[in-house]
């Protein structure tokens, strides 16, 4: 990865796991934050099933599998652009939330869907 570091998709109650996101979901990452042109600040990546519980997270989670991000955005052009960017690559699961966008890449999942988190 050119901008990213695997630490940054740890779970907080388990180091290392960053290690058990998709291949292919961190290549589609990589090729966004390159176009976005802006860091992408990674808020969740993998999430052990005890953190998913703990933050909220929905059973059966994409995080738990490896193929979901929650990622920071400061203001609505970030917002903007990131979510522009994320369907041009083929993203085709957004959660919006006021601080962050959730993507992911699980076929197992509802696909061409958009979703806001009221929190």
């Amino acid at each position: 990865m050119k901008y990213f570091d695997i630490k940054e998709f740890d779970s907080p109650d388990l180091p290392g796991s960053g290690n058990n996101m998709d291949r292919e979901f961190l290549k589609k990452l990589d090729t966004i934050r390159d176009e976005c042109n802006f860091p992408l600040v990674i808020e969740s990546g993998y999430r052990t099933k005890h953190r998913n519980k703990e933050v909220g997270g929905s059973i059966g989670s994409s995080h738990t599998r490896g193929f979901a991000a929650d990622i920071k955005v400061a203001d609505s052009f970030q917002r903007f652009k990131l979510i522009g960017v994320a369907i041009k690559h083929g993203i085709k699961r957004i959660g919006i939330n006021k601080t962050t966008i959730h993507i992911d890449t699980d076929k197992q999942a509802p696909q061409n869907v958009f979703w806001h988190y009221y929190k």
